[in-house]
């Protein structure tokens, strides 16, 4: 397994076997629709390269691999271990964190002034609720769902197939659940529906005019 794993690695970060080196495998066999792998192989040796193409490349993978790969090997110390372990756990964690309040629930926090905390899995399971705020011990859900064309109708369905599970919610937590239609702009993604933060202001304060 583990040389295998080492091939594989290998054979990726060179890209040996991408279609300009091997051709279009997977356009190839469904031509072939071959029965064996006997009728594939000699449809491939007719129709792309040669067994001979094949070794090559195989012999250029030993190459980066006892040469170019051993070399890096080599040159890693203790220390450089080190300073991928505690930048892994510290700084890239961190990175995500500030990534992850960046994102929908991050700018709904920024704008309601309010912590917007992820919902319990028996929540996420039996009240299709993502998130929550918690307002005096009552609940306001929010959905977050994906925006574009493709979503349209898996949306419009699950409104429909979610609705008993949201009044349920509601009924036992006080707060009404809000879908939150996220789309992706640039690398950011960004609320398009955003009236829907001044419906979800109106229940915070409605919320809080009933203590």
């Amino acid at each position: 397994m583990t040389k295998e794993w080492i091939l594989n690695g290998a054979n990726m970060r060179w890209g040996l076997t991408r279609k300009n080196k091997v051709g279009p495998v997977s356009e190839l066999i469904r031509k072939c629709s071959p029965k064996t792998v006997k009728e594939w192989q000699d449809y491939y040796f007719q129709n792309a390269y040669s067994i001979e193409h094949l070794e090559d490349l195989g012999r250029k993978l030993y190459i980066k691999i006892t040469e170019i790969c051993r070399a890096e090997i080599n040159s890693i110390a203790e220390q450089d271990c080190i300073d991928f372990i505690v930048n892994l756990v510290v700084n890239r964690t961190f990175d995500g964190y500030q990534s992850e309040i960046q994102t929908i629930y991050g700018q709904l926090e920024n704008q309601l002034g309010l912590k917007i905390q992820p919902a319990p899995d028996k929540w996420d399971r039996g009240y299709n609720v993502d998130f929550f705020i918690d307002i005096n011990d009552r609940y306001i859900g929010l959905q977050i769902k994906p925006a574009g064309h493709a979503y349209i109708t898996q949306i419009i369905n699950e409104l429909n197939f979610q609705k008993e599970s949201h009044e349920k919610f509601t009924s036992k937590y006080g707060g009404k659940v809000f879908y939150i239609i996220s789309i992706a702009e640039g690398k950011q993604k960004i609320i398009q529906n955003p009236k829907v933060i001044e419906e979800i202001q109106q229940e915070i304060k409605r919320l809080r005019q009933t203590d």
